[in-house]
């Protein structure tokens, strides 16, 4: 298959799917977003070692895009909640295929990350 010109790649479905989602801890956001969790407080104790400003900056870019939505509420403490919109249901099933062929290929037998299918567990 020959290389992709620049006009190509513009259309390429795949390539404009991971520019959506890539970038440490967005698929994870959306995962627990899937999961129900949606307040920001709880997503950010159900991601271990992301900053406030970090998930703060990609819901942002999520709502952006339209993957999600944001909802405050008018009280004290202020309530802010995350939706998946439909778009962003639709990426679930991607997560979840990664998550079994991480299972799979990445965990199984206790492969380091990285490994090659032909490495061993005693390594070099």
């Amino acid at each position: 298959m020959a290389p992709l010109t620049a006009e190509g790649q513009e259309a390429c479905p795949v390539l404009r799917t991971a520019e959506l989602i890539q970038g440490k801890w967005m698929l994870l956001i959306l995962r627990d977003l899937s999961a129900g969790i949606n307040r920001f407080s709880t997503l950010e104790r159900s991601l271990f070692g992301i900053s406030a400003k970090t998930l703060s900056e990609r819901l942002k870019s999520l709502e952006k895009a339209g993957i999600v939505t944001r909802k405050s509420y008018p009280e004290v403490p202020p309530r802010v909640e995350y939706t998946l919109t439909p778009m962003g249901r639709d990426l679930i099933p991607l997560i979840d295929h990664m998550r079994e062929y991480g299972g799979k290929w990445l965990m199984a037998a206790g492969r380091a990350p990285g490994a090659t299918p032909g490495d061993s567990k005693q390594g070099a």
